[in-house]
């Protein structure tokens, strides 16, 4: 069916004030959801739905085989029945197109080389244990079943990745060894497993029975003896296997990106495109520079703000306080302007990461909102100081207008959303796109008058730049922009060196990141580009009629999907 064919009399996409009749294809998405919380139980804990939260998913080769038949059987289920409505239509399109990227990236054998530093198994079979509940007994006799069943779940991905050496289809040697660090933390007696379970107690902060907290003690026990496991694979097996290029190559790379932004870019444009919009960064970052003390360069301008304690704060508690209140505030004045903020969505807390890896993140709200959105901060070991300067845009980024309203607000739409599109649906381009839409939106409306706030937003900004850069290089095989030879790690590190106000670890944790993770950060860049033209695009065509407003609210309202998905159906 036609995007024209689904207009006309039928139901406005995602309109929250009417309840829709659920159809045949929101029954067929509903049953994937289904499908995917029993084959992967992680999911139901990060939607929020029963499930049997004690257990992983099969991370073994027939795990894997399994998951793409059935991906396999609601392709053709999907294809068997024909949009009511525009909805359906939506619904169709986007799970029709991300369950073809699935099985294109199975074809490929991505998941026998899935090893990186930030989203692998040897990160989310722990990283899973942050969004359960730890407040009850219950809760945590929960997690200690979890804990005992993590050695096989590890035992599942070690055999995946053998198979990988066996079919010649590895990680980068850098992935690697830079994986075999962060798991050795997780095998050690100081390790996240027994300080986790060490300091349990209930919400109330009362005592676990003993018998619980025994259980507790083995399950740490089993699971850093599967990190140290894996750890040995890595030593024995897979190091010795590993691929010696970082880039994965021109046609995995644009699977990738696919993948990440759900729709297809030309690359090279892109990448061009990422050069000219690096040097638009630098450019609009020294002209603020000039506003903070006149004729200073960035980094000058960097060192005035960073030497005025007015914009500092000192450990975690300052930091995590001042999050919060930021973020209330932004939702208290922009739920009576500039967004029609649904009550639920109001609530947003802000947290610090038990982990010290590095990076900031959000989680959506539970199918319920019985677990409200959260925004994390993994803070490193050993920072214990903060400038707001650098960390305002960072929370609208977040939260209020960005991942929160975003997220929040699709699962609010129950009345209109099946749970895949609420809960699951959408791609890194359309999040992330829109949360750095968000940051310039709100230079907009006048939340980072302040020359500081704003150089900070464009120090994020430039970072984000500077990795479609740096990512397509890499991976395509790009010419250095010195003209001397290709990318490498190390003229890599230096270029963002260069154009980041970030410390050394953190800046090889991050080019770290791009190296494993191909075409995920340009998404970032790339998805704001995209959300930017597809505005200037419906606005052109309505004209005098169009409401900046109204726009964000349709968009919004149609939850996660992927961006030609969201263009096609706006522009219908």
């Amino acid at each position: 069916m036609t995007a024209d064919n689904a207009t006309g009399s039928r139901a406005h996409e995602a309109d929250r004030t009417s309840t829709r009749t659920p159809t045949a294809i929101d029954a067929i998405a509903e049953e994937w959801v289904t499908t995917l919380a029993d084959l992967e139980p992680d999911i139901a804990i990060w939607i929020g739905i029963p499930g049997r939260y004690e257990e992983y998913g099969d991370q073994s080769p027939a795990g894997h085989a399994r998951l793409v038949d059935e991906g396999k059987k609601v392709l053709g289920k999907l294809a068997a029945v024909e949009p009511v409505d525009d909805v359906d239509w939506v619904t169709k399109t986007d799970m029709t197109n991300e369950l073809q990227l699935d099985m294109e990236a199975y074809d490929a054998g991505l998941h026998l080389r899935d090893l990186n530093v930030i989203a692998s198994p040897a990160q989310r079979f722990r990283d899973v244990l942050d969004l359960m509940a730890h407040d009850t007994v219950e809760d945590w006799t929960t997690i200690a079943g979890k804990l005992s069943h993590l050695p096989g779940a590890m035992d599942g991905y070690i055999q995946t990745l053998r198979q990988g050496i066996a079919d010649g289809t590895v990680p980068a040697r850098r992935q690697v060894m830079e994986v075999l660090e962060q798991a050795r933390k997780h095998a050690s007696k100081n390790g996240f497993f027994f300080t986790f379970t060490e300091g349990a107690r209930t919400g109330d902060d009362a005592p676990l029975p003993e018998s619980l907290s025994a259980d507790l003690r083995k399950g740490a026990e089993a699971s850093a003896a599967a990190y140290e496991k894996l750890a040995d694979f890595f030593v024995n097996e897979l190091e010795p296997a590993a691929g010696e290029t970082d880039g994965i190559g021109r046609d995995l790379y644009a699977l990738q990106s696919r993948r990440f932004l759900g729709a297809k870019i030309d690359l090279d444009e892109t990448y061009e495109w990422g050069i000219e919009e690096l040097a638009r960064m630098v450019e609009e970052q020294t002209r603020i520079a000039g506003e903070i003390k006149p004729g200073a360069s960035v980094e000058e301008a960097i060192a005035v703000l960073d030497a005025d304690t007015s914009r500092k704060l000192h450990g975690t508690d300052a930091l995590q306080k001042w999050m919060q209140k930021l973020s209330d505030t932004a939702i208290a004045e922009l739920s009576k302007s500039h967004f029609d903020i649904p009550d639920p969505v109001k609530k947003l807390e802000c947290m610090i990461a038990p982990t010290q890896e590095g990076g900031i993140y959000y989680t959506s709200p539970s199918d319920d909102f019985s677990r409200a959105g959260r925004m994390w901060w993994s803070v490193p070991e050993g920072v214990t100081e903060f400038d707001t300067w650098r960390e305002t845009t960072t929370v609208y980024h977040e939260g209020v207008p960005g991942h929160h309203l975003q997220l929040g607000q699709a699962v609010y739409n129950r009345a209109t959303l099946n749970t895949w599109r609420r809960q699951l649906a959408g791609t890194s381009g359309h999040a992330e796109g829109w949360a750095l839409y968000a940051e310039r939106l709100m230079e907009e409306l006048g939340y980072l008058d302040d020359p500081g706030d704003r150089l900070g937003m464009l120090d994020g900004q430039r970072m984000r730049a500077a990795r479609v850069v740096l990512d397509l290089g890499v991976h395509l095989g790009k010419k250095r922009l010195d003209g001397k030879g290709v990318w490498d790690y190390e003229y890599a590190f230096n270029f963002m060196k260069s154009n980041v106000n970030m410390n050394e670890p953190f800046v090889k944790f991050e080019v770290n990141r791009y190296f494993g993770w191909p075409g995920q950060a340009p998404a970032y860049k790339v998805g704001q580009r995209i959300w930017e033209q597809l505005r200037d695009e419906v606005k052109a065509r309505e004209g005098a009629s169009f409401n900046i407003k109204e726009f964000h609210r349709k968009a919004l309202d149609m939850g996660g999907v992927g961006l030609d998905t969201l263009k096609a159906a706006l522009l219908k």
